[in-house]
């Protein structure tokens, strides 16, 4: 039985690079026009991939499905839902061009973002959330890192978690984050961010804190990644890649999202001392703000 009609997209989307060459053709021909894909029968999907008909078949039931009609009726489903929330958007399409206008470009980041951000809400897993707001609310320390854009992720987190009273250290060079995980314990929590899951240096972080014995987390597109293996709980989202600076457009977006919704589980569940400690951090760099004369 399949899960939620909603996700198909992303579960396809998250899929892909874990996919053979056959079936990530079909995958590409979904994702790039669901719609019509949706309308095709095995045969004609099989035609259009270049594949054969067992490569359709495999697929759908990669995808959790039993029978290709369901799968074509979820699938135009989510197609009908994601319209729906585009509907609110300006309307543009495509990556970024070399002659779209800053008006244009404007438009089609956040219409990237937003949808990055809807995803990812809809396919966040409520348990592993709750699994991992616990791991954070009982460490004696919180280690974090990841390479590029996702080490701007480890880094919010950090912060987020040090105006909340927790300790919390966010590593910038990949040698220093390996020595902190070597001498991590049952007592630490290691946060690793990486889109694919599939930076050696991130993996590497995370696979030596758990086995110093701290628990893992990991922040990650991609379920089926080497990052997802070394951890402990996996936070998964569902950014919408562009070919155009890829990796600081939905997949950031996506992962600052589960970094605010695991900050706020955690202030929630320690709400008196967070709230105290979130006035006391305030009113300290609130003084230190320049006031105008009246």
């Amino acid at each position: 039985m399949a899960e939620d009609d909603g996700t198909v997209l992303i579960r396809i989307r998250a899929a892909m690079p874990a996919l053979r060459p056959s079936e990530r053709r079909i995958a590409e021909e979904f994702v790039g026009d669901p719609a019509a894909a949706a309308n095709l029968s095995i045969a004609e999907l099989a035609a259009r991939c270049e594949t054969s008909t067992t490569s359709v078949v495999r697929f759908y039931q990669r995808m959790g499905y039993a029978h290709y009609k369901d799968f074509r009726i979820d699938l135009t489903r989510a197609v009908a839902r994601e319209e729906l929330t585009r509907s609110s958007l300006p309307e543009v399409s495509g990556d970024i061009g070399r002659h779209d206008s800053l008006e244009g470009i404007v438009s089609k980041v956040a219409m990237n973002e937003t949808l990055s951000i809807a995803d990812t809400a809809r396919a966040l897993d409520m348990g592993a959330l709750g699994e991992a707001v616990a791991l954070l609310l009982a460490a004696r320390r919180i280690d974090s890192f990841g390479v590029g854009a996702s080490a701007l992720v480890g880094l919010d987190l950090q912060q987020k978690l040090s105006r909340i009273g927790r300790t919390a250290i966010n590593w910038h060079d990949s040698h220093s984050a390996w020595t902190s995980a070597a001498t991590l314990d049952g007592a630490c929590v290691a946060v690793a961010v990486s889109h694919t899951g599939a930076t050696v240096d991130t993996v590497e972080f995370l696979s030596i804190a758990r086995k110093s014995g701290a628990s893992t987390v990991a922040i990650t597109n991609f379920r089926d990644s080497p990052l997802a293996a070394a951890a402990d709980v996996t936070l998964t989202t569902a950014a919408r890649e562009t070919k155009f600076r890829s990796g600081a457009l939905g997949s950031r977006i996506a992962q600052l999202m589960v970094v605010d919704c695991l900050f706020t589980g955690v202030a929630q569940a320690s709400y008196d001392e967070s709230m105290a400690a979130l006035r006391n951090t305030y009113a300290v760099v609130h003084e230190r703000v320049v006031h105008k004369r009246t």
